[in-house]
């Protein structure tokens, strides 16, 4: 596993593909190491001719730990942001984006695609509007503006999501842990089969047992201000997709983020939810292809593809 110093931390990464090809960074969401980007996505985007780079964010898998700031009170952050207060995040998203800019710096790579997946997508998004000139392109998947009035989550997937295994849980009991939590909040129309679901769950468990930085990476998204004003800055084309069935982060969200960044287009896929379900990768990657090639064109003078462009009264392909 490759490792580099970036941002004053240590980033653990994976490439995929041709490093001559055009580069795509795959930024991953909430506690979930690299390895949760699917197999098939990954392979599915080399093989339509990208040069793929994985990465696991601050304070998961094998990139730096942030034990040092502490293990934050999620019940209490969860009310205080409820009730409008102000939190003290042991870091901020804007930070998270600079690993991630400071990652792309370190591997001395050019204007990339970026996709990022639910806090991924929030990272993204901020990389896209502070680092115009090395963001090519901006697909955000499963995210939000962050705007306050947006509708949060169900009752059930918040309840999964601040759920805590049983004290002195052995190997199985966590796996078992993790993979009730995933289907609270996955695709309700394209289940997981149950042996891929558990090794999944095994695969992240292996690489990622820090608990404590998953729960400040969630005060930092609970921290994070409303970035419709920042979105509005975004000048790359982006692309925004959304499950119209996520329990975690409403379809709502996806909607007004796409509405929040100028001639964004927007995607919402019925029956899924808040993960990238097996079922769905075709259709995600034809999505992210059409998007990345259609702009790659664009800026050679040569526009392959047609998109519809979403604006304030716009409709929603």
């Amino acid at each position: 596993m490759a490792t580099i110093l970036a941002n004053n931390l240590t980033l653990a990464y994976e490439t995929h593909g041709d490093p001559a090809a055009p580069p795509v960074l795959l930024v991953m969401g909430l506690g979930t190491p690299l390895t949760s980007w699917p197999p098939d996505l990954v392979e599915g985007l080399v093989e339509m001719g990208y040069y793929v780079i994985r990465f696991d964010n601050r304070d998961c898998g094998l990139s730096s730990s942030m034990d040092h700031l502490g293990t934050p009170n999620l019940p209490l952050a969860f009310v205080k942001h409820a009730l409008g207060w102000p939190l003290k995040p042991p870091y901020t998203l804007h930070d998270m984006a600079e690993d991630a800019l400071a990652l792309l710096a370190a591997l001395r790579l050019g204007p990339v695609h970026v996709v990022g997946a639910s806090m991924g997508g929030m990272i993204a998004q901020i990389m896209a509007a502070r680092a115009p000139l090395r963001v090519r392109s901006l697909t955000s998947i499963m995210s939000s503006s962050g705007r306050r009035s947006l509708p949060g989550p169900t009752r059930a997937a918040r309840q999964a999501l601040l759920r805590r295994p049983k004290k002195g849980s052995d190997r199985g009991q966590l796996i078992s842990h993790m993979m009730q939590t995933f289907r609270a909040i996955a695709s309700p129309c394209y289940p997981t089969p149950e042996k891929q679901l558990r090794r999944m769950m095994e695969i992240s468990l292996q690489r990622n047992g820090n608990r404590a930085g998953a729960a400040r990476q969630m005060v930092a998204v609970a921290a994070a201000a409303d970035r419709s004003d920042l979105l509005a800055t975004i000048r790359c084309p982006a692309l925004v997709i959304h499950g119209a069935a996520d329990p975690l982060v409403p379809v709502a969200c996806g909607i007004d983020t796409a509405r929040a960044i100028p001639n964004a287009t927007l995607h919402v896929i019925e029956g899924m939810g808040h993960d990238l379900p097996p079922q769905l990768i075709e259709r995600l990657l034809a999505l992210i292809d059409v998007h990345l090639h259609g702009n790659m064109a664009a800026q050679a003078g040569r526009l392959g593809v047609t998109q519809a462009h979403l604006d304030g009264g716009g409709r929603f392909p």
